[in-house]
Parts: structure tokens; sequence; C-alpha cells
């Protein structure tokens, strides 16, 4: 990931989690690593790791997550393979709000995938990507946009 960002010239600090004796300690150096760049909202997109309720306080409802399901259905790991194994006709994906209990912030916004009879996880996995990579910058746009407006109607008037 480093090198990646460096190509596009984009700064990059990496926090190894290994080297922190618990999760709201590493939570915290995130949080402060990114407040300190000036980082107002967090996109968890290929984020694998629970946050705590450290990393919330800090963000609040200003860090989304991409999931490939279509929430509440077949939150946490392995979404796809649980979807397959279901049976079921239509899968997709949902950007939310992040909150403490995995995958049960309020959603954004969601998009449906057919789940074809000869489906594989790989094949299954690469079409919900694929509306992954179409809702997410709506979302993003969606909330930026909806904190915007919250925060114009509760600003004191003139």
């Amino acid at each position: 990931m480093a090198a990646r960002a460096e190509r596009w010239g984009i700064p990059a600090v990496l926090l190894n989690h290994r080297n922190y004796h618990s999760r709201e300690a590493f939570d915290f150096d995130i949080a402060q690593t990114l407040r300190q760049s000036g980082v107002e909202w967090v996109i968890m997109a290929g984020w694998m790791r629970r946050v705590t309720q450290v990393l919330i306080d800090h963000f609040g409802d200003q860090m989304l997550n991409i999931h490939p399901s279509l929430l509440p259905s077949f939150p946490g790991l392995h979404a796809i393979e649980q979807a397959l194994a279901a049976g079921v006709k239509i899968t997709g994906c949902t950007v939310h709000i992040v909150r403490l209990k995995v995958d049960s912030g309020p959603i954004i916004i969601q998009a449906a995938v057919p789940v074809l009879p000869d489906d594989t996880a790989e094949s299954l996995h690469q079409r919900v990507q694929v509306q992954e990579h179409e809702i997410l910058p709506r979302a993003i746009d969606l909330a930026v946009r909806r904190q915007a407006q919250l925060t114009a109607e509760n600003s004191p008037r003139s």
C-alpha cells in the first residue's frame, strides 16, 4: 500500500497493530494520525478489523464501511460464501455508517447483484466488487452532503 500511495504522491503512514498492547491503543493512534493529517472522513474499504469505541468517538458518523452483502443479511466475514451457502437469489453490497457492532450502522446506499446458478465465491465476488466501485463514491457524496446540510441547519442564524 505504501508503494502505491507513493506512486500517486499520497502521503502514507503505516501503523502495525502488532506493535500495540490493545485494540484501543491502536485505534487511538490511528485517530490521532488521521486528525493530525487533516482527515475528516474515514472510508473503510477493505478494512478487515473490528474498530473500538475509541475510533468511533473520534469520527462519529463520519466513518463509512463498505460490505459485500445486502445488510442486515450476512454481516461479518465471508459474506459472499454465506450468501452462496444460504442459496439466496440476490445479494449485493452496502455502504453504512460504522458502529461498534459489526456491520450494524445506518445504511447509506445498497446495490443488488443476482446470484447466478453457476456462481462460485470468486465469480460472485467479482460482480459484487463492480457494484461496490459504483456505489462507494455515491455513498460518500450522499454522506458528506447530508453532514453539511445538518451542520447548516444547526448553525446559529445571524
